[in-house]
């Protein structure tokens, strides 16, 4: 337990930045799983808008600083290659 003010002041900011970034993290992982469930289901509608969706998840984890550029780009790339597979 910290004794400092600004010590106890960072302990609670880094618990508010964690909950948001496990928040951000949940909701792209939940997206990109949806869309991997539509893609074994072979339905093409469902996984392009899925796709899209997952996309947008994965850019806003990128522009929080949850993920980095990197692995959102390579994130991306694959499942594209899942969607263009599937057709």
């Amino acid at each position: 337990m910290p004794n400092i003010k600004s010590a106890v002041k960072r302990v609670s900011v880094i618990e508010k930045k964690t909950l948001r970034n496990n928040m951000i993290k949940s909701e792209y992982k939940s997206a990109v799983r949806k869309f991997n469930e539509s893609v074994e289901a072979g339905k093409k509608e469902e996984a392009t808008v899925n796709f899209t969706s997952a996309v947008k998840k994965i850019d806003q984890a990128c522009t929080k600083g949850v993920i980095k550029k990197n692995t959102a780009s390579r994130k991306k790339s694959n499942l594209a290659k899942k969607l263009n597979e599937m057709k």
